[in-house]
Formats: structure tokens, sequence, C-alpha cells
């Protein structure tokens, strides 16, 4: 019987999740499209996701520790370079990161239905298997920085396998485009986001469970060359490693109604074999 009420608690609680994620979309779309199509509008389009982000994160209900290592304003501009475990990482840094963020993103983004023409048209999008759209989004971001507004980007390219626990090799875009500009780097660290709301591929799972982001200190890119890249990307790298916490070494599995002595393997997902 416990077996069972936690198989529906979580059913109802991934339900409830799901309810506080689309309805603040149902209900701004229409301002959204309106002034995502304008010039300018981008500015309305990102407070609304602010918005959205603040509304449904408080809705979940889930407790969120937020690290700061410095309590002076990040300066302005800055590239954010942050790990991704989560399709909610892009919440968790609009909901924490005040003002303008010029997201980056893949462009698949772009095509989800509804929501991914108005992520196109706002922010930028890049296919990274073609060297065309790389070059036009490396344009876009430095017209974006050039003109004080923040990027933001997964250096890691996609969602690790392995969140909480691998950090997968960080590409060089997002240090080439602050070392380019001559602006810091503020690495965050989002550890406990695939706690929530792992990616599972053709499913949905959502589970109750804290959430953290830190912000390290600024790391100055005046007087680096394109040669210190290297060397730039391994600092960055340990320190988004070195908030990895225990508790998120390993994705929370399917739910199911059974006694989990009784359950045999083809019930469960396959896992790596280094997982």
């Amino acid at each position: 019987m416990r077996h069972l009420l936690r198989y529906l608690g979580q059913r109802l609680y991934t339900t409830w999740a799901t309810f506080w994620f689309v309805l603040p979309f149902v209900l701004t779309f229409p301002v959204q499209w309106f002034y995502s199509r304008r010039p300018g509008g981008e500015y309305v389009v990102h407070a609304i996701n602010r918005w959205w982000s603040w509304l449904s994160i408080t809705m979940w209900g889930v407790p969120v520790e937020v690290v700061r290592e410095t309590t002076e304003p990040n300066p302005q501009p800055c590239v954010y370079v942050s790990n991704h475990g989560s399709y909610i990482d892009i919440m968790m840094l609009f909901k924490y990161i005040p003002g303008f963020l010029n997201m980056m993103g893949k462009a698949s983004l772009a095509k989800t239905p509804v929501w991914g023409p108005i992520f196109g048209r706002v922010y930028i999008t890049v296919d990274r298997a073609s060297a065309v759209s790389r070059g036009k989004a490396m344009v876009q971001a430095r017209r974006s920085l050039a003109a004080g507004k923040s990027i933001a980007i997964f250096a890691e390219g996609r969602i690790s396998h392995l969140p909480g626990k691998e950090l997968l090799p960080l590409l060089d875009g997002a240090f080439q485009m602050a070392i380019e500009a001559g602006v810091p780097i503020v690495p965050v660290g989002q550890p406990l986001n695939h706690m929530f709301m792992p990616d599972v591929k053709g499913s949905l799972r959502v589970r109750y469970h804290r959430l953290k982001i830190v912000f390290h200190k600024p790391i100055p890119t005046t007087g680096l060359t394109l040669a210190d890249i290297p060397a730039l990307k391994e600092q960055v790298a340990a320190l988004l490693t070195g908030d990895f916490l225990p508790e998120g070494a390993v994705k929370p599995g399917p739910s199911t109604w059974k006694d989990p002595a009784s359950v045999t393997p083809e019930d469960h997902e396959p896992q790596p074999l280094n997982s």
C-alpha cells in the first residue's frame, strides 16, 4: 500500500507541476506572440518569461537554495556559463538573473510547437552541426554584448547523460565570445535540477526535490587571448563540478506501484554502465 500511495502521489505532483508550467504560458501567449514580432519587444517577452518562471517555481513548492559568492552585482554585460542537466535550467536562470538575459539555445528549441517560434525571435538559437548557424549565432552574441545585454549559454552543448555526476566537455564558443568582447564569465552551477525533472526520452518525470543554484565570482577576461581558452575552460569546469552533490549523483527512477523487491530488471530503464 505504501508503494501505491507513493506512486499516486508522484503522478499527482507531476500533474500539478505540469499545470503550473503550462497555465502561465497559455495566459500570456497572445502578449508574447505580439511583442515577439515588434522591435524592442524582446524586453517585454523576457519580463513575461521571468514572471512565468517565478510563478511556476513558486507553485511547485520546492525549496530553492541560492548561493552568490559575491554580494556585488554581476558586471553588465557578462557571459553566464552554466551546466545543463534539466529542461528547467532555463527557468532557473530567468528567475534568478535580474534584467534582460539573452539566452543562447539549440536550434531545435525554435521548432517546439507554439512556444518555439517566440523563443527563436527573442533569443539566440544555434545549430552546432552547421558552421553557418554557428557563425550567425556568434555575430548575434557579439552584437548583444556590445549593446550591453548579457548572454547565458550551456557550454556543454546538450543535457549531460549523467547530470550531477559528470560534466560534458565544455565547448569553446562561450569563452571565445567573452574574450573577444572583453567581458567577464560568470560560472553558474545547477547541481540538482535533474532531480526535479530529469531528461527522460519519451516521458515526463517530475519529482519533488529541493533545488540549488550557485553564482560564482566573475572571471575577468581582459587581456586574455584565444590561446587562453583551454585554461579558462578548465577553471570553469572545476567550479561547476565542484557544485555537484552526492544526492544528485543518481537520476530519479520511473514511478512504480510495485514493491521495489518485486520489480524485475525489465521494469527499469537501462542504466549507463558507468553510472
